[in-house]
C-alpha cells in the first residue's frame, strides 16, 4: 500500500509542477477519486493525465483530488474494470476492445484493417460512432465515458521468430492478445494461435516463450521495453486502438454539476494533447527501436483485408454489432463487408 500511495503522489505532484500550479491551501478535498491505468509513468497518457489532475485541483479550489495509480499497480485491465464498475476505483482508462466484455459495441473501433489513418479515426470516433458507443456505455448502468478518447495508436506485430509479411505468416503463430473476443476472432481468421493475456504479464510471457509474439503500438513496445524480448517488428497497422476514459457513474454523478464540468473539460483537453504526443512519439520511434536491435518490415494492408473478408470476419462482426453501428463505422472508413 505504501508503494501505491507513493506512485499516486508522484504522479499528482508531477502534474502540479508541470502545470506550474500551486496546491490550493485548503482543507482536505471533498471528493477524492482513484484513477487506474496500465501504462508506465513515462507514457504520454500519464504525463498529460498528471497535468489534468493538477488543473482539476486548481480549478475546483481543492475540492477534487485525483490519485493516479499507473502501470497496473491496482491489477490487470480486467481487475480494474471490475473495480471501476463496483466503485472501488472511480476513474479508469481502458481500450474499447477490453471494455467490450461489458459493452459489446465498444470494440468496434478495433475492427481489423478498418481505419487507414488518423484522418479517418478522429472524425469517426469524435463523431457519430463515438457518440453511439458512449451511449451504450452509459446504458450499462455503472459506467460513463468522457467525450474524447485518448490515443493508443495503430497496432504493429512483433515476433521473436519471424517477420509477418503476408497473411499466411500468421498461420500457427502463437501471439499474445488482450482478453477480448475481437482480437481472438481476428487472429483466428488468419489461422494464428491467439492467447489472451493481461498486459501486466506480457513481458514475462514473451521472455519465457509462452507466446512468440504480440501486437501493440510502437509507443507501448518502447516504454514496456518489449524490444528486449522481441526481434522483429512488422508494421501491420492492423487496428487502431484508443482508451475510453471511464468513470464510475454513481461516484461521478455524486459530484455537483460544476465539478463534473471541471473534470470533464480537463480530461477531454488532456486527451487532445495526448493524441498529438502519441502520434509524434510513434512517428519517431522506428529509428530508436532499430538502434535497440529490432528489425522492421512494412506490409500491404490489401491482402490482409481480403483474407479477413474471405474468412467471413467482417460479416460475422457486422451481425454482432448491428446494422446501425456498422453503418456508422463504414460511413467513416468505407465499405468493409
Amino acid at each position: 500500500m505504501i508503494q501505491r500511495r507513493a506512485l499516486a503522489a508522484g504522479v499528482l505532484g508531477g502534474g502540479l509542477a508541470a502545470a506550474g500550479l500551486a496546491r490550493p491551501a485548503l482543507a482536505a478535498p471533498r471528493y477524492t477519486l482513484k484513477c487506474g491505468n496500465n501504462l508506465p509513468l513515462t507514457h504520454p497518457l500519464n504525463i498529460r493525465l498528471a497535468e489534468a489532475v493538477a488543473r482539476i485541483a486548481h480549478e475546483s479550489g481543492g475540492r477534487v483530488a485525483i490519485q493516479v495509480f499507473p502501470n497496473n499497480v491496482l491489477g490487470g485491465d480486467t481487475d480494474m474494470l471490475s473495480q471501476v464498475r463496483t466503485g472501488a476505483i472511480q476513474l479508469f482508462t481502458l481500450s474499447g476492445l477490453i471494455l467490450s466484455t461489458v459493452v459489446p459495441v465498444a470494440s468496434i473501433n478495433g475492427i481489423g484493417f478498418a481505419f487507414k489513418d488518423y484522418g479517418q479515426v478522429w472524425p469517426t470516433m469524435d463523431g457519430a460512432l463515438g457518440a453511439y458507443v458512449r451511449a451504450a456505455i452509459a446504458k450499462s448502468g455503472t459506467l460513463i465515458a468522457m467525450e474524447k478518447m485518448w490515443d493508443n495508436g495503430f497496432r504493429e506485430t512483433t515476433s521473436s521468430t519471424k517477420p509477418i509479411e503476408v497473411p499466411a505468416d500468421f498461420r500457427g503463430f502463437k501471439i499474445r492478445v488482450p482478453i477480448s473476443p475481437l482480437w481472438t476472432s481476428m487472429f483466428k481468421a488468419f489461422g494464428a494461435a491467439p492467447t489472451g493475456i493481461n498486459f501486466s504479464e506480457v513481458y514475462s510471457a514473451l521472455q519465457t516463450h509462452v507466446v512468440d509474439g504480440q501486437e501493440n503500438p510502437l509507443a507501448v513496445i518502447s516504454v514496456a521495453k518489449l524490444y528486449e524480448v522481441q526481434k522483429y517488428c512488422s508494421l501491420t497497422n492492423h487496428m487502431w486502438d484508443g482508451f475510453w476514459f471511464l468513470a464510475n457513474a454513481r461516484a461521478f454523478h455524486a459530484m455537483p454539476a460544476d465539478l463534473q464540468k471541471i473534470v470533464q473539460a480537463a480530461l477531454n483537453d488532456a486527451a487532445l494533447q495526448e493524441r498529438a504526443d502519441v502520434k509524434k512519439l510513434n512517428d519517431g520511434l522506428q529509428g530508436s527501436l532499430k538502434a535497440k536491435g529490432m528489425a522492421f518490415n512494412s506490409t500491404d494492408p490489401a491482402p490482409f483485408r481480403a483474407a479477413l473478408r474471405q474468412a467471413g470476419f467482417y460479416n460475422q462482426w457486422k451481425a454482432k454489432y448491428g446494422a446501425e453501428a456498422w453503418g456508422l463505422l463504414e460511413k467513416g472508413v468505407g465499405t468493409l463487408a
